[in-house]
């Protein structure tokens, strides 16, 4: 096993404990002359995301794996011009047993997406308002896609014209100020889902230390039917919305990109050298931090929580910095590439929505408020009537600065 040791500043002398990933064996102390008081601290960080409890695996996160692969059959429908808006709206707010998937698993199950888009303890248990608006948009991109959209599958796209645009070896299918539905759906998703659910919800104390949570897990007393705690997993719950389609969940950084959400684009910013060795962070965050839960040591525990929060609110704005000035630099040509901006910056539109879920670390507020992320977005699409046609360089340029500067990276090595 690693031996990573964590220095814990809010305690004035180091305690020393060690840390198995099993309860059994698991030491608090170390006695000296029946002085059992603690003289170091040490955890050691498992080298991979196993835990077991009398030799079974206490990790669990099946209702994550559902509900991201009902998001990839849901992308995949975006593209399906014999679908209706009620067929992608009903597999959006799937109903246990309505045949909305191909997979079968996908239909038996109770789970949903929509249930679980903007839903979490921190930010929406007391604001349906936002929660109500934010859902309605990803209705409405559903809508869009197949009222505005298909009908012109096969009509050239204009200013003011939905329609196809090519963009190389591909061709894209855009609204009539630029947008693709789609990449909105997907990445804004990315936010109101994965983020969300993840650093405003399953890590949340909240949520970790509900009712008799922290008693039951010092306890072991373990979920009924079940071999972990109600603590270990709700920790596993937000492991599975980044790692829960991954060959290897155990060991996921060999296999970044094992689905259309976060898990993909932790992925790319860990391939731009200016931030490689962020995915190893997140992971190690997410290891050590279960670690801390066998452990009984809650503060390493949400010390490990912060980390993840910033490193994938990071993951958040790098990316949606990114894309916008991708699209800049397609339309900053002689010949402006269309088809690659248009399409980079959806992608950057779905990412500059999903900087509401995101988290400073030691607050319990975002990085943008949805007011200022609705205010990007207005700036976005209509600097003139025909939106992403008509948008400047020195907007993009603009909302790529105010992104940069709220983030521990620049704009240059973002755009990279």
């Amino acid at each position: 096993m690693k031996k990573n040791l964590l220095l814990l500043s809010s305690i004035a002398s180091l305690l020393f404990i060690s840390c198995s990933s099993d309860d059994d064996g698991l030491e608090l102390s170390e006695c000296v002359d029946g002085d059992c008081d603690p003289i170091e601290s040490r955890i050691d960080n498992p080298d991979s995301y196993t835990f077991t409890r009398d030799n079974e695996s206490t990790v669990s996160f099946g209702g994550q794996t559902t509900r991201l692969k009902m998001g990839d059959e849901i992308l995949s429908a975006f593209t399906d011009v014999t679908s209706t808006s009620e067929q992608i709206l009903s597999m959006y707010a799937h109903e246990e047993g309505a045949n909305d998937f191909e997979d079968a698993d996908l239909n038996a199950s109770d789970k949903s997406v929509r249930s679980k888009t903007a839903a979490s303890a921190d930010f929406f248990a007391t604001n349906a308002t936002d929660q109500a608006v934010i859902r309605a948009d990803f209705d409405g991109w559903i809508s869009a896609q197949v009222d505005e959209v298909f009908p012109n599958w096969e009509v050239a796209a204009a200013a003011g014209t939905a329609g196809q645009i090519a963009d190389g070896s591909s061709t894209r299918y855009i609204n009539a100020q630029g947008l693709e539905y789609n990449q909105a759906f997907n990445k804004g998703l990315i936010g109101a889902l994965t983020i969300d659910q993840v650093v405003n919800n399953y890590l949340s104390t909240a949520v970790l230390d509900e009712g008799d949570n922290v008693a039951d897990n010092d306890a072991n007393v373990v979920v009924e039917v079940e071999v972990y705690t109600n603590m270990e997993h709700k920790w596993d719950e937000a492991y599975g919305y980044v790692y829960g389609l991954n060959a290897d969940a155990a060991n996921p950084n060999d296999d970044l990109g094992a689905d259309s959400f976060l898990n993909k684009y932790i992925g790319r910013v860990e391939g731009d050298d200016d931030f490689a060795g962020i995915a190893d962070e997140i992971f190690q965050a997410f290891k050590l931090g279960r670690a801390a839960i066998v452990a009984k040591q809650y503060d390493v525990r949400d010390a490990q929580a912060e980390i993840i929060r910033e490193k994938l609110s990071e993951v958040i704005g790098i990316r949606a910095v990114y894309y916008l000035q991708q699209g800049k630099n397609s339309l900053d040509q002689e010949a402006p590439d269309h088809g690659g901006a248009f399409h980079d910056l959806s992608e950057g539109y779905g990412f500059v929505y999903s900087l509401q879920f995101t988290r400073k670390t030691n607050s319990s507020e975002p990085y943008f408020t949805k007011e200022e992320v609705d205010a990007f977005l207005v700036d976005l699409m209509d600097d003139g009537e025909n939106g992403l046609w008509d948008v400047e360089a020195t907007t993009l340029d603009a909302i790529s600065a105010d992104i940069a500067a709220k983030f521990n990276f620049t704009l240059e090595q973002a755009a990279e």
